[in-house]
């Protein structure tokens, strides 16, 4: 599956490093995915709230299906990021751009989730004019 189908079939995307900043990338393209109809949980191991979302600690905190991972931490915390992926039954991996992690992708593609590295969520939707409102 492309990376445009991945997130238009996803609702629910899990933003793993969400930051309380909203000058970083992760609060924005998390911001804009949610303007844009998009469930958004947040996953930050100190935060309460971002986004006016409820914050967790891990994904296997969340309490409720997960479609997409989303993630913006370094790459050698991909393949950690992927097991839990795994472990909660998400449908898809996404490491944002810049992130590559052969490991991470052998994780997620193995127990058959789709995978997608190195490209930005925010620039996905705009290009592919995905929407969910």
């Amino acid at each position: 599956m492309k990376a445009e189908e991945i997130l238009a079939s996803a609702r629910t995307i899990a933003v793993v490093g969400l930051s309380r900043d909203p000058g970083k990338a992760s609060h924005r393209v998390a911001e804009v995915l949610q303007a844009h109809g998009f469930r958004i949980i947040p996953v930050h191991p100190s935060a309460t709230e971002l986004l006016g979302e409820k914050v967790y600690r891990s994904l296997a905190d969340i309490p409720e299906p997960v479609d997409l991972v989303d993630v913006f931490r370094p790459a050698p915390d991909a393949p950690g990021i992927a097991g839990q992926a795994v472990a909660i039954g998400a449908k898809a991996l996404w490491l944002q751009q810049d992130i590559v992690s052969p490991e991470a992708r052998r994780i997620a593609t193995e127990a058959g989730l789709e995978y997608v590295e190195d490209r930005c969520t925010a620039v996905v939707r705009a290009i592919a004019a995905i929407t969910k409102v």
